[in-house]
């Protein structure tokens, strides 16, 4: 789960074949000021340092009117930034593993005040995929990794992947973020380091139709190593990240 976040500077690359770059130099007006909402309790804007939250929605492309469809939101660290960008004519729905019961609790709470009227929360079995419009965008961050660990829910990811290429718009995206593993980790070793390779990832989204169009590389640390868990006190908050822009073909 997301539990560890990097501090690093900003720096997007783009990957081959002439896919898009993200935007490396200064931030949306609406993404700056999403970020820096008061209403954001302090132990959430206190990681910003480390979790890049403006640059992770700039990087995403999350723009006001949008539809956005976040997986996993544990507590809502994303989802007040995600409702304040897409705004009153936008809409975020968020899905909870019906399994971490803390979340869904924390995520419920977000909409007590009814403040964020443009949000919607369910908990659901691991690796549902049910939104009541298409999507623009569709968000999993610090979680795809879960989706190999039994303990959490079975979860088919192949079929997983299908059912985000289904829900999203000609042309939408799906992002991932996630913590980079050595090459050769197996679900074994993911379920011990609560890490992914990046490639693995690509291979996955990729067979299901999705082409990736940018890497972030805001949240790369060298420091890191890629083998001590990402609970591990030694890495904890400091772990190398990678961000996945990928694209449902408009044909």
């Amino acid at each position: 789960m997301r539990k560890a976040f990097v501090a690093m500077a900003l720096s997007v690359v783009a990957v081959p074949l002439g896919m898009a770059v993200a935007q490396s130099a200064g931030l949306p007006q609406n993404i700056a000021a999403a970020v820096a909402d008061p209403s954001r309790p302090a132990s959430d804007s206190s990681t910003d340092a480390n979790r890049k939250p403006g640059e992770t929605l700039a990087f995403a492309g999350v723009k006001p009117g949008m539809v956005v469809g976040e997986f996993y939101p544990g507590g809502g660290y994303f989802t007040r930034m995600l409702s304040d960008v897409v705004g009153p004519k936008g809409h975020v729905y968020a899905i909870e593993n019906s399994r971490w019961h803390s979340s869904f609790v924390a995520d419920q709470a977000l909409l007590a005040d009814g403040k964020m009227s443009n949000v919607s929360v369910e908990a659901a079995a691991f690796g549902t995929v049910r939104f009541a419009q298409p999507l623009d965008i569709a968000w999993v961050t610090q979680n795809y990794h879960d989706l190999k660990i039994a303990q959490y829910g079975v979860v088919d990811t192949a079929a997983f992947n299908r059912g985000v290429f289904n829900a999203l718009k000609p042309g939408g995206v799906f992002m991932v973020l996630d913590h980079e593993a050595p090459a050769g980790t197996d679900v074994a070793a993911i379920t011990k380091l609560h890490r992914i390779e990046k490639a693995q990832v690509i291979r996955e989204v990729t067979a299901a139709g999705f082409k990736l169009q940018a890497e972030g590389t805001f949240l790369h640390r060298d420091s890191d190593d890629h083998t001590l868990p990402i609970f591990d006190k030694k890495v904890q908050g400091q772990t190398d990240q990678y961000a996945l822009r990928f694209v449902k073909p408009r044909r």
